[in-house]
């Protein structure tokens, strides 16, 4: 079972940064590749660049709960719910 795990590719989990724009202030995110690859592709169904979608992400979670103290781990949480709604999706074309 954890060769699954243990075995996977080291570039996914190799830690990458970002440099973008949060509300006009220039600031850099650091993740790991995987997960910057689900963002790219959430980005891309959404007709966006990924610093775009980020952007306004970042905007929606300020209006919904006034503050952002872990942005990374909303973008980490953002991609396993874009990851379970994909199961279902899945499970509905067989």
């Amino acid at each position: 079972m954890c060769r699954i795990y243990a075995g996977q590719d080291p570039g996914r989990y190799r830690p990458e940064t970002r440099h973008l724009r949060l509300n006009g202030q220039s600031t850099s995110v650091r993740l790991e590749a995987a997960f910057w690859a689900i963002l790219d592709q959430i980005a891309a169904g959404e007709d966006l660049s990924t610093p775009a979608f980020i952007s306004r992400l970042h905007e929606e979670v300020l209006l919904l709960h006034g503050e952002a103290p872990n942005f990374s781990s909303i973008l980490r949480c953002t991609c396993l719910v874009w990851l379970e709604r994909q199961v279902p999706l899945a499970l509905a074309a067989e």
